[in-house]
């Protein structure tokens, strides 16, 4: 209650329990990952058979998630946010187990890998479009700051439970913990009161489910800043963050010291990233999609500061910067959907964002190791980030995208834009 008392965004009892219920799950979503590599590892995987589990889990967001927003915009958001969590606490009760008693193989966790990120194609569309529902919309910055804070800080201590609880208790009870979360967020969940939640999806009865698919097309189409937006958003993904995932780690081995210079690197990525979400809650941006793609701009330059040759602790400054801007990035970017996107297709539009970031980016993570091996390794980092850059650049040269307003304080803002477009 201190806490609601110094940030208004946690006085609404509705976004109090959502933000309550991410604040769990997401710091399990940063433990689960390091907890299942150690897992695989210790059932006798191979670096091979890692990558097959983890690309289990990343492409059902390509294969499911415009289905996934569709059912956002057709049944109530809440209920499919519960329906994922449990589908998700299933998953890891079970890889918790098998990693346990030692059970595991390869095939099971991939398996179960696939189903977990099926579950969470579909969690995704769905709390975009409820977040917006628990919150009025002149708070709606202020609550996408709170939560991209959470996710910022699960990045940090995520890591760091995870060492902890694998020491203790091997991996599975790692996964376990995870499990744990998505029951607490099923709880928190529940505890919004329906009419908290406004009148949520109203096409479902009206539209069948491909005329609603054509529909989301249609809402992404007609609105300049939204499909500009996501190829500023799709270009970082396939781009630029295989730096971060793939060659900077190859750098740090290769270049610096190994493992340590890679953490002091990403801990600095992520000492920034607290700081960007901080200065989006307090600071008011007028034209949210201007200050979304400058940040694009900047955080584009990650692969080059990684690939610069500075001395580490140069680089982790660097790095800090970006994390301030790629904070800015996405929250503003979020913020934007939510509130100029009708209610009734949120779910639908912002299917395409994920579509556009976590599923294409496994195109991006495969191809950064042969690209770098073909042309080197300094030079891929520079092109990476010059594309990058470019995109980003080219993007916010659009009109649609730099005068696009915030909307005026008073209300939820989204209902009175329903036939608005930001073009005209």
């Amino acid at each position: 209650m201190r806490a609601a008392a110094r940030l208004p965004a946690l006085r609404e009892p509705a976004f109090r329990n959502l933000f309550a219920g991410q604040a769990l799950s997401r710091l399990g979503d940063r433990i689960a990952p390091v907890a299942l590599a150690f897992g695989v590892i210790d059932s006798g995987g191979s670096a091979a058979d890692l990558g097959l589990v983890v690309a289990a889990g990343t492409i059902p967001f390509a294969l499911f998630a415009l289905a996934a927003g569709v059912w956002g915009d057709r049944i109530p958001r809440r209920r499919v946010m519960i329906g994922s969590d449990a589908v998700r606490a299933v998953v890891q009760v079970v890889t918790g187990l098998l990693l346990i008693t030692g059970n595991a193989e390869v095939w099971m966790l991939a398996a179960l890998a696939a189903v977990y990120g099926t579950g969470d194609a579909f969690f995704w569309p769905a709390m975009n479009g409820l977040l917006p529902e628990t919150i009025e919309s002149d708070r709606l910055q202020e609550a996408n700051a709170l939560l991209g804070g959470t996710q910022s800080a699960s990045n940090i201590l995520g890591p760091v439970i995870a060492g902890v609880v694998i020491a203790v208790a091997d991996p599975g009870g790692a996964i376990l913990l995870d499990a744990a979360t998505f029951v607490g967020s099923i709880f928190f969940l529940l505890r919004i009161a329906p009419g908290a939640l406004g009148a949520g999806a109203r096409d479902g009865d009206e539209e069948g489910f491909f005329e609603q698919l054509r529909g989301g097309w249609r809402e992404v189409r007609s609105r300049t800043w939204v499909w500009t937006g996501l190829i500023a958003l799709g270009a970082y993904h396939v781009i630029v963050l295989p730096a971060v995932f793939v060659l900077g780690p190859i750098l740090s081995e290769r270049e610096l010291n190994g493992a340590s210079s890679w953490a002091i690197i990403v801990a600095g990525f992520g000492v920034g990233s607290v700081i960007g979400q901080v200065l989006i809650y307090w600071l008011p941006f007028r034209r949210p999609m201007r200050a979304s793609m400058i940040g694009f701009v900047i955080a584009s330059s990650q692969a080059a500061i990684i690939g610069s040759g500075l001395p580490v602790a140069a680089i982790a400054a660097l790095e800090a910067l970006t994390g301030v801007a790629v904070s800015i990035a996405f929250t503003l970017w979020e913020t934007s959907l939510q509130q100029h996107i009708p209610s009734r297709a949120l779910s639908r539009v912002s299917s395409y964002d994920f579509t556009a970031s976590a599923g294409l980016m496994p195109i991006g993570l495969a191809l950064a190791g042969p690209l770098s091996d073909a042309i080197g390794l300094h030079t891929t980092l520079r092109l990476m980030s010059l594309v990058g850059i470019a995109s980003a650049l080219a993007c916010l040269a659009v009109p649609a995208v730099r005068e696009l307003a915030r909307p005026e304080e008073g209300g939820r803002a989204r209902d009175a834009l329903d036939l608005a477009r930001a073009d005209e």
